[in-house]
């Protein structure tokens, strides 16, 4: 079978659906990745991301419907499929008992790079995960961070059009996350297709096109700036209280309000149907002597959005 055009995507799904047994993991999945963009999948645990991306992958067969990634459909050409990509798995994907320059030769070897063209591979992925001097160190001493690193240029040494990172910064430090992603601007802006599942909002940010699954239905799919407005018919505040939860509870009582949540220190209030918000927030939290030191109206973030996205596909169920 011939590899499959797909004109500006890299990655093409319909009817994407497993099944084990009698649980549907993944339910009839439908989007398109542009080439070369950061495409953000996005859910909470449980939700289906990683059995999509094994599908897409060629790792897992789908029970029904179809993926063609990098041209090559996933359940007829999986071997293909398998020699152009690259996939970072949530745990690195590394060999502990090796040392990096035994990790590096060894995926070299799995993508069958060797002589000039490995030497040339291994040295820029020790420059790119900044592991100079390092190379004889064994895999297992180092830190997330560079674990993190290595196992990205592992993933890349054969300079696939398109990498698959699941949960790729999940157990690093801010600092090493933000480096990360630096290195995931740098894949895009040369053309390659970043697929990357991330629980972190303020990575969701950076991301072209975001896909929210939930339940593994993709019940949201836009950019981080059309998502958003799919929250304009609300007002969301923000509030700092010296009762956070009981405040919460007798505001979620109200039929004005749509959804309270949780944000740091904070709560974040969403009202509906009014335009006095505000003032019915004080008004009530005032008369209950809940003390607040702050409350203001917010622009909703990413959080906010599929917090209302959760609630609403619950209410639509039930």
């Amino acid at each position: 079978m011939k590899q499959v055009s797909t004109n500006d995507y890299a990655v093409t799904v319909e009817g994407l659906t497993k099944r084990f047994g009698s649980f549907v993991a993944v339910d009839n999945m439908n989007f398109n990745v542009k080439r070369g963009e950061v495409f953000g999948f996005l859910g909470p645990n449980g939700a289906g991301k990683s059995t999509t991306i094994r599908m897409l992958c060629g790792l897992l067969d789908p029970t029904t419907g179809s993926a063609v990634v990098g041209g090559y459909h996933v359940g007829k050409q999986s071997d293909l499929v398998k020699a152009n990509i690259g996939y970072m798995s949530q745990r690195f994907s590394l060999y502990e008992d090796l040392t990096v320059e035994q990790n590096i030769n060894f995926y070299g070897g799995v993508y069958g790079l060797e002589g000039q063209r490995l030497k040339a591979r291994k040295e820029w992925a020790i420059q790119m995960a900044g592991l100079g001097g390092k190379e004889k160190m064994l895999t297992h001493n180092l830190s997330g961070g560079w674990k993190q690193r290595l196992a990205l240029g592992c993933a890349i040494l054969h300079e696939p059009g398109i990498v698959f990172l699941d949960e790729p910064t999940g157990g690093v430090d801010p600092v090493s996350r933000r480096d990360f992603w630096d290195l995931i601007y740098t894949l895009s802006h040369n053309g390659v297709t970043v697929f990357v599942t991330t629980h972190y909002m303020d990575e969701a940010e950076h991301c072209n096109t975001i896909g929210f699954i939930y339940a593994g239905k993709l019940i949201a799919l836009g950019s981080p700036t059309e998502l958003k407005q799919r929250l304009d018919r609300y007002q969301i505040f923000e509030v700092q209280s010296d009762n956070p939860i009981e405040s919460m509870d007798l505001l979620q009582k109200q039929d004005w309000v749509t959804e309270t949540s949780i944000f740091g220190s904070s709560f974040h209030v969403s009202t509906s149907g009014i335009k006095d918000g505000k003032a019915r927030i004080k008004k009530l939290l005032d008369a209950q002597s809940k003390k607040m030191h702050r409350l203001e109206q917010i622009v909703p973030s990413l959080e906010d959005v599929f917090i209302h996205l959760i609630a609403e596909e619950d209410e639509r169920k039930a």
